[in-house]
């Protein structure tokens, strides 16, 4: 069964358990999710009322972009473990041949590089969340703004949860250029969402 199908009780069972999946990654994806979860309930609540009729273009942009990415988060909290099976799996081949060991070292190198790349493509997700949340500052139901500063909040989270992911996978990447790449350009996006989210939180706290 996926984690996205267990109750919420269950899950937190497995989690707080000492099976090591899920783990970080997985718990970083479901904040992601959590947070655009915020974004959309927003949107909803300000969507179709004659009183916000200024923000329905904004709000029904974002519900829009706000469902794609939230199907990709959600989807990444189950893709996260299946990737830590996958590289569990792989050092567990047998490695009495030659033969044996070079399939085992392929395995080792493909499991890693598809469990640096989920949250990799998480921080993705949760950075064009907290763009997404910027856009709704002021142009949604006013009475839901802390939801807002919540969902910044889980997406930073998000962000750099994976990031951490990211990283100690990193030195399984045996491809130099990918490597480079993931390094470069997740810690470009991790500082970038911290900037933002801290900007979205300041001003929504300045506001209530």
């Amino acid at each position: 069964m996926k984690l996205v199908d267990l109750t919420v009780n269950s899950y937190l069972d497995i989690l707080k358990s000492n099976a090591p999946a899920p783990g970080g990654g997985s718990v970083s994806a479901l904040a992601g999710a959590q947070a655009v979860g915020l974004v959309m309930m927003v949107t909803d609540l300000t969507i179709g009322r004659e009183k916000y009729a200024d923000y329905q273009e904004v709000c029904k942009e974002a519900k829009e972009k706000g469902a794609v990415l939230f199907e990709k988060l959600t989807k990444a909290i189950d893709e996260d473990t299946d990737a830590y099976n996958l590289v569990a799996n792989a050092f567990k081949m047998p490695r009495e041949t030659e033969e044996e060991k070079t399939a085992r070292k392929q395995a080792i190198a493909d499991g890693t590089m598809v469990a640096t790349q989920i949250p990799y493509n998480v921080m993705g997700y949760a950075y064009e969340g907290l763009l997404l949340t910027k856009t709704m500052i002021g142009k949604s139901n006013p009475n839901a703004t802390s939801d807002l500063g919540v969902a910044a909040l889980g997406l930073l989270s998000a962000v750099k949860g994976a990031w951490l992911n990211v990283k100690i996978n990193l030195p399984g990447v045996k491809d130099e250029n990918k490597a480079k790449a993931f390094a470069e350009e997740g810690q470009k996006i991790c500082k970038e969402s911290e900037m933002l989210a801290n900007a979205i939180y300041e001003e929504i706290a300045n506001q209530l």
